[in-house]
């Protein structure tokens, strides 16, 4: 180990003041670390379970578990107390087993760390940032894992270049960077009988809008919070540590909780991606594999845990779990009342430790908190805008307090230019899409207003901050008062969101067009003109952002014809779509526009020259600074499947190629792939790798913007629960026969013959299973609503009562026969732990070969 550096284990902790734990209220099922410690030795299941927290809760206590789940375990033939024995089999995998500290002599920060010898699951190593050690823990000792990883390499073969690891020590600091970061081992404080003090891992409560809908409770379902550590740049601030894919939570409702190796390397890769380029983001440090733990996805995959790092992961759902638009209750979650003193403990906490707004003591913060927000996330977004980054999925509760880029799921990077192009095939109405992204932001501020509206009332009413106990015998009417005087300021925020958006995007316009000042007038007359002209064209947006640095202002002059010629040849050629274009003379639709470009860039030539000095021409020194602010490199989704393929095939070479794209997307303005030599010059096959890794690959793969490929999914799919309401009964074994004409009759009964003809010709029963109730439909896009809506008007089926439930509905059929493959899998699990038998009112079959046989039906199902 470094004389100067600490293993993981040793890094110091922020001062209790500053911690989220300490701030923040529990789940009052385990007030303290040390009444989870008796929790997770008594009646583990209570934490694994998904409930509704106390509404007075931020988060609830957890521990890092990945198993599978529905859990595998194995009832002896003879046995009576089957809740006992679940309750005995999850204690022995629970972390509660101190391991011995080897050296005595390092710095101690007051955590042990815990194992189990029933966590069996084999861990590796398959990536680790660099620049994350070095931007956010410096002090960090990782051992030899760079040496293990390898030599960064697109061309990485299996047992090409063995690992050189260093000794004892450096071995030892990186295990016992593997051993925490991929679950195995838990860092903890659990004093006895002080239930103030203490440490413990930790999940998130939050709620959210997704898809413009409320949601209710949601919270960190597959993420773990493992430990903050103090920032050794910024005394007062601190970065956590959060494990995503971990194992379930009281969040996970009926996930998993775990993730696999693709989605785990698309985050990794991306966060530290858009670091590199400027945008405010979560970081990665780390990534590990977890090879013998099957998820089931689409297909059986393998699990991976990736080490996200923030000053924060509290959310704009954080807020709407205190104070939401309003409360429901369904089977599987719901939303709980308001707790207003929770919702000030929050906000209280995010002004003074997470913010850290620079207020007098006892002065309003509501007000200050709302636009301090609104400020970053408005910045974050320009910067989404400005490189063509999509996020995919902006619900409030993937908006970040912070302004961070969080949550990376079906994300992409715009390819061929198209302002409406939506990157999640889930988003059927284009929510999400590129051009509308600054509005969702603006949507996740206004529902951050909506529940701190009552503190920014009661504030201006006051000119001062909320106290404890501020609304306890204050009439609902004041409350309601409040709440409409804090809204007043929803006029005024959303015009310092459009004005703040608007001068970081013009200015990161400006500066990957190589301008040096301002002028009004940039984003009419350049910037929209560009824009529109990159989707006219069909250009590629990052390619051809790049390659107006080579362009010269003199090449309008009139005998420069034939440069302009090859110079938007090659702009036109950045793309695999692109039009024909047809003579590039002044009837060419760039003319006019490089007319007027060329006149701004002139305008500048002073400062340039200035700036160049004597040794290199302005034109040079303007050209060097656009190469360092439009990235040659950017994580195209064909790379991505590229990358995960290998990885997937082979992880030991595998994690030599992710380290190489790593360094890529970390320096994303390098000239990777010599991309200034011609073709024709010799490459080294590394070099050729990297230029190929810097094209925009097949067609097929453009972000599905190109032409055809585009066209949207025709049909969805429904995954429907038909629920008994008296609950003693077992259900009556319908037929797909049966529910079609009784969702005829109801589409008729609510809509009329236009209503049934609208949906007649595409609904289809595709599957009915009398065993759990559960049914899939498909029915044609456009009617999708007409045929929800007739769902879940059925009162009555052939005269039983029935309770329909809509519990997903997807574009593909693949990712409906996962979620009804899993949803059986649950019924039965709650089946065997009721002591149901399968040949009593439902099958003939035992539960197993029921789980064998409806899994190989509702695989067979096609479109």
């Amino acid at each position: 180990m470094h004389s100067n550096k600490l293993s993981l284990s040793s890094l110091p902790l922020p001062p209790p003041s500053r911690r989220l734990t300490r701030n923040l209220t529990p789940d009052p099922l385990a007030k303290s670390p040390a009444g989870f410690l008796k929790l997770i030795q008594e009646s583990p299941s209570l934490i694994r379970r998904a409930r509704l927290l106390d509404s007075s809760a931020h988060f609830s206590y957890v521990t890092p578990l990945p198993v599978p789940f529905p859990f595998r375990i194995e009832f002896p033939d003879e046995i009576e107390d089957k809740r006992g024995f679940i309750e005995a089999w999850l204690s022995h995998r629970e972390a509660t087993e101190p391991i011995e500290q080897q050296d005595a002599d390092k710095p101690s920060n007051g955590l042990t760390k815990y194992t189990s010898a029933d966590r069996l699951q084999e861990r590796e190593l398959i990536g680790v940032s660099e620049a994350c050690v070095q931007d956010c823990f410096p002090q960090l000792d990782i051992g030899d894992a760079l040496d293990l990883i390898g030599k960064p390499s697109l061309m990485a073969q299996s047992l090409s270049e063995p690992s050189n690891h260093a000794g004892d020590s450096q071995s030892t600091a990186r295990q016992e960077l593997v051993d925490i970061l991929s679950g195995h081992t838990v860092l903890a404080s659990y004093p006895a009988n002080e239930a103030d003090s203490g440490y413990a891992p930790w999940s998130l409560r939050y709620s959210g809008h997704q898809f413009g809908q409320w949601a209710g409770q949601l919270g960190d379902g597959r993420a773990i919070s493992i430990l903050e550590v103090t920032n050794p740049s910024s005394p007062s601030g601190l970065y956590e540590l959060q494990l995503k894919g971990a194992g379930r939570t009281p969040f996970s409702r009926s996930a998993d909780g775990l993730a696999v190796v693709r989605s785990s390397i698309r985050e990794y890769l991306c966060a530290e991606a858009m670091h590199a380029l400027g945008v405010p983001t979560t970081r990665s440090l780390a990534l590990t594999l977890l090879p013998t733990l099957p998820v089931m996805r689409e297909r059986i995959e393998k699990a991976a845990i990736v080490t996200r790092v923030a000053p924060s992961f509290l959310r704009v759902g954080s807020f709407q779990a205190l104070n939401p638009p309003e409360q429901m209750f369904f089977f599987g979650g719901g939303q709980q009342a308001a707790d207003l003193e929770a919702l000030r403990i929050l906000g209280e906490y995010v002004s003074k430790h997470v913010l850290r707004l620079d207020l007098p003591e006892g002065a309003p913060w509501g007000k200050a908190l709302l636009m301090e927000c609104a400020k970053r996330n408005s910045i974050m977004v320009a910067g989404w805008q400005a490189y063509g980054f999509m996020h995919g999925v902006i619900n409030t509760d993937n908006v970040s307090i912070m302004g961070l880029t969080i949550d990376y799921g079906p994300y992409a990077f715009m390819d061929v230019y198209d302002s409406g192009h939506i990157c999640n095939h889930s988003d059927d109405s284009g929510r999400y899409s590129f051009k509308l992204q600054p509005t969702m932001i603006l949507y996740a501020l206004r529902a951050l207003l909506s529940s701190l509206a009552p503190v920014i009332g009661s504030e201006m009413s006051t000119n001062a901050a909320v106290q404890v106990g501020w609304t306890k015998d204050v009439p609902p009417e004041t409350t309601a008062e409040w709440t409409k005087s804090g809204l007043s300021i929803q006029e005024d925020m959303e015009s310092f969101v459009m004005n703040t958006f608007m001068d970081e995007y013009v200015r990161l316009m400006r500066r990957r067009l190589g301008l040096l000042t301002e002028k009004e007038t940039d984003f009419r007359e350049l910037i929209t003109p560009m824009l529109a002209l990159f989707e006219q064209r069909e250009v590629d947006y990052s390619s051809a952002m790049r390659r107006l640095a080579w362009f010269d202002p003199e090449m309008m002059d009139s005998d420069r014809t034939t440069d302009l010629q090859a110079f938007l040849s090659t702009l036109e050629t950045t793309s695999q779509c692109a039009k024909p274009g047809g003579d590039n003379t002044n009837s060419n639709p760039w003319a006019d526009w490089f007319g007027k470009y060329a006149l701004r860039i002139n305008e500048e030539k002073a400062q340039w020259t200035e700036s160049a000095g004597k040794s290199v021409s302005w034109l040079e020194k303007r050209k060097e600074s656009m190469l360092e602010s439009n990235p040659r490199f950017i994580l195209r989704q064909w790379l991505l499947e590229d990358v995960i393929a290998k990885v997937e095939k082979d992880h030991e070479s595998g994690r030599r190629v992710l380290a190489k794209v790593l360094e890529m997307a970390l320096n994303p303005f390098k000239a990777w792939g010599a991309e200034e030599l011609d073709e024709k010059d010799i490459l080294d096959a590394e070099t050729r790798e990297e230029r190929r890794f810097c094209s925009l690959g097949e067609q097929g793969m453009l972000g599905f913007q190109c032409f055809a490929l585009m066209v949207r999914i025709k049909n969805r799919w429904l995954l429907v629960e038909f629920l008994n309401p008296n609950l003693d009964e077992r259900p009556v074994p319908f037929t797909t026969s049966k529910i079609f004409h009784a969702l005829k009759n109801s589409a008729i009964l609510n809509f009329g013959d236009a209503g049934w003809g609208a949906i007649g010709t595409s609904l289809s029963v595709k599957y009915y299973s009398p065993t759990t109730s559960l049914c899939i439909i498909r029915v044609g896009r456009e009617h999708v609503r007409i045929a929800k809506a007739a769902v879940t008007l059925l009162t009555e089926l052939e005269g039983t009562a029935i309770i329909p439930i809509v519990l997903h509905t997807s574009g593909t059929i693949k990712k409906l026969q996962l979620a009804a493959i899993e949803h059986n899998r649950l019924v039965v699990a709650r089946f065997r732990a009721r002591g149901y038998k399968a040949n009593k009112g439902f099958t003939g079959d035992t539960l197993d070969s029921y789980l064998e046989s409806s899994t190989h039906e509702i695989q067979a199902i096609d479109d």
